[in-house]
């Protein structure tokens, strides 16, 4: 059984969100067998910084939708979108 590893990015509500909180969140959020094995930041516009995570599921878990949903009802997140995706 291999492993999906997929860059997802996460828009916080407001440029007010602190992105550590916010990111101990994601993590805590996670469905079972999924993992966060880096997170970066990058500036969007007038203050609004986007968290890209880098999570890993195990293949057979069915894609990176569990994992989108989690992060989705993450509070002070207002979405969640896949940017690449691949096997490891």
């Amino acid at each position: 059984m291999g492993k999906v590893a997929a860059k997802l990015k996460v828009m916080p509500k407001s440029p007010d969100v602190d992105l550590d909180a916010l990111q101990e969140r994601l993590e805590a959020s996670l469905p079972e067998g999924a993992h966060i094995k880096g997170t970066q930041r990058d500036d969007v516009a007038f203050g609004l910084v986007a968290l890209f995570p880098t999570v890993t599921v195990p293949d057979d878990a069915g894609g990176t939708e569990a994992v989108e949903e989690a992060f989705a009802g993450v509070e002070d997140v207002e979405s969640v979108q896949v940017e690449e995706v691949g096997r490891i």
